[in-house]
């Protein structure tokens, strides 16, 4: 419904109905405006309106959409028939299609041979030849972290829950949090740093020796119950675990893989080329 609002506004305000010719394939969009051998077409106005805008709004957006477009449109006609020489943009297009279509092409065929080809051997294979680049910039942690407000009941029970890391303490505070929480995360089974976590609670200034001296951390402010177990902790300087840098290794593995794959893949096709004589070069005539 909306879209057709549009579609009848903008052709009321700018009665341009000249675009639509029998002989040109318009491959099932709506033609709305043409201008020389453009054509801008109803679809393409209506996909650059956002959704749940009204449709007085709609129709100013169309409006300037369309002027701009045609603004465009006119300008390019213009310098398309006042350049001296067309030879050299030409072929600046042609070199610039010949590389877009190349590097789709190997993105393609890379993403088909090398990405899903990273081993789990080959990360931890990497990591254990490296792990001296694999140093940790800032503190990370593993844990658990939990917002109550003061008013929420069980209070008590939360004390004795984020300090337990077994699956039934876990459970308890899940199902509590989900009905009092106004923050919650668990996360045991990944690294968060430290210094993002520190933000959430109310003392900005909490010693990290604190942290990885006490492992439980309990504080309040006038509303709310601040509550961070720490279950594993790693200091700035120190080699950060497989399971962390694992996402950047095999970031680096797919690098190397696609430099290799592109050159053994020109490699081939030179050498069959060169088999099939489909390279030809040709002698200075003047020689």
């Amino acid at each position: 419904m909306r879209n057709t609002c549009i579609y009848t506004l903008v052709c009321l305000l700018l009665q341009l109905s000249y675009g639509c010719t029998e002989t040109v394939d318009h491959r099932g969009k709506t033609p709305l405006v043409q201008v020389g051998k453009n054509f801008l077409y109803k679809e393409d106005v209506v996909s650059a309106i956002p959704p749940g805008v009204s449709l007085k709004d709609s129709a100013h957006m169309a409006d300037r959409y369309i002027k701009n477009w045609i603004d465009d449109a006119l300008l390019y006609i213009k310098a398309e028939g006042n350049i001296p020489d067309n030879a050299e943009i030409d072929e600046l297009v042609r070199d610039y299609r010949k590389t877009l279509i190349t590097h789709s092409y190997i993105e393609q065929i890379v993403s088909q041979e090398v990405e899903g080809n990273i081993s789990d051997s080959e990360i931890e294979e990497y990591y254990n030849s490296n792990k001296e680049i694999f140093i940790a910039r800032e503190p990370y942690i593993k844990g658990l972290y939990i917002k109550v407000p003061k008013s929420a009941s069980g209070i008590s029970q939360v004390r004795h829950w984020y300090k337990d890391s077994s699956e039934r303490a876990v459970d308890n505070l899940e199902k509590y949090g989900l009905r009092n929480a106004v923050d919650y995360e668990y996360f045991y089974d990944r690294w968060r740093s430290l210094n993002e976590m520190l933000l959430r609670l109310p003392v900005k200034d909490v010693e990290k020796g604190r942290i990885k001296k006490e492992k439980n951390i309990e504080l309040s402010d006038s509303a709310f119950h601040y509550f961070l177990h720490v279950k594993e902790f790693i200091d700035e300087g120190e080699i950060l675990p497989l399971e962390y840098a694992g996402k950047e290794i095999k970031e680096i593995l797919m690098n190397k893989k696609r430099v290799e794959f592109i050159t053994r893949m020109k490699e081939d096709l030179y050498n069959e080329a060169s088999e099939n004589n489909d390279i030809k070069y040709f002698n200075d005539s003047n020689e």
